[in-house]
């Protein structure tokens, strides 16, 4: 995840607890008649265990459908792999979770059956964000799982809690800051426009984008670490060597219930939002079951259950679903989040990478 990689993967070990129970959902009878199946591709590791011992057991037991997981590799390949398997007329998995930036970049091909959205019964409730869409408006993904980037803080280092992202730019924090080490999944550029320049549409132009960089370099004598290694951060941000930065509001959230000096801030300009979509290959010819399982899992028992046990943010409208305030602070806010500017790691990947190395991390 945040380009559902790898190191998303490794902070969610208390996917290897599960979620329990979703029960029997409202699913059309003559499909539970029917011996059907579908290969679901999902990231591999504690998420896919907690899929495969709990999520898809009870989508088969309220659909009839077995599910075959696939895991998928990180980062592009597993798109690389399935463009290539689609021209042979071929489909690894039948529907795979893809990141926001793949989903785009597979769309340039029409790799994606569009999705029906008559088929999935809370699509309206879906938040608008969550629907990936053709340029012609057919449907390309639906929102399949989202977490939180936020600020955090040593609680030792700083008593209390900071209101605004404008405080990685303070003098005051020189070298105290951990930020995540890549433009496409730190999405500092984003905060930087929503902080400074009015929001993330300041983005539009290129213009725009090196002032959004010029801006940014300012926090650089603050930074301590720009980091790969999510366990390296949060040890440092746990003893307090590295007292702030961004890091992922769940994970966070389970560090200070285990009596560890840390928070997660939501500042007023918002956490990041990150998500990732479920894709239907185009060479897939299992359309039908693909939208019955779209349509179970973004049902809000479902999402809730997801909340609760697997530690992602719902996708669907919060009113619709039966989290407690505790619960749901857990996993999101109702502070409007800063959605990244996916289009731009797609039309200008290249540009970004290379001034992300010159004026930022370089």
């Amino acid at each position: 995840m945040k380009e559902l990689h790898k190191t998303a993967i490794s902070r969610r070990k208390i996917l290897a607890a599960g979620a329990a129970g979703a029960g029997m959902l409202a699913m059309p009878s003559i499909l539970r008649a029917q011996d059907r199946s579908l290969k679901v591709g999902v990231y591999g590791g504690y998420f896919k265990d907690s899929f495969d011992e709990n999520i898809f057991p009870e989508f088969t037991k309220a659909s009839g459908i077995e599910v075959e997981s696939v895991a998928e590799p990180t980062g592009e390949a597993w798109l690389v792999q399935l463009e290539q398997a689609a021209r042979a007329g071929q489909a690894p998995a039948d529907l795979s979770m893809m990141s926001q930036t793949s989903t785009l970049k597979g769309q340039e091909t029409e790799l994606w059956t569009p999705l029906d959205p008559t088929k999935i019964g809370n699509y309206d409730d879906l938040l608008e964000h969550f629907i990936a869409k053709y340029p012609d408006g057919r449907v390309a993904g639906i929102g399949a799982v989202a977490w939180y980037i936020t600020l955090v803080t040593n609680t030792d280092v700083y008593p209390e809690a900071p209101d605004s992202w404008a405080v990685l730019w303070d003098p005051a924090n020189e070298d105290k800051l951990g930020l995540l080490a890549l433009v496409s999944n730190s999405f500092l550029l984003e905060v930087t426009a929503k902080t400074f320049m009015g929001g993330t549409d300041a983005l539009d132009t290129e213009e725009g984008q090196l002032e959004a960089f010029e801006k940014l370099a300012e926090v650089k004598p603050n930074v301590r670490l720009w980091y790969r290694d999510e366990a390296q951060f949060e040890q440092a941000l746990k003893s307090g060597e590295i007292p702030m930065g961004q890091y992922y509001h769940d994970v966070t959230g389970l560090a200070a219930a285990d009596g560890f000096p840390v928070r997660s801030t939501f500042p007023k300009e918002g956490g990041i939002q990150d998500s990732g979509n479920w894709v239907l290959s185009r060479a897939s010819d299992k359309v039908e079951e693909a939208h019955v399982f779209i349509d179970y899992m973004s049902q809000p028992e479902i999402q809730s259950l997801m909340s609760r046990k697997v530690g992602t943010a719902p996708t669907l409208e919060r009113d619709k679903l039966d989290l407690t305030d505790e619960e749901f602070a857990a996993v999101s806010s109702d502070i409007d989040p800063i959605i990244p500017r996916y289009d731009l790691y797609t039309s200008k990947s290249d540009w970004l990478n290379q001034k992300w190395t010159e004026m930022i991390v370089g």
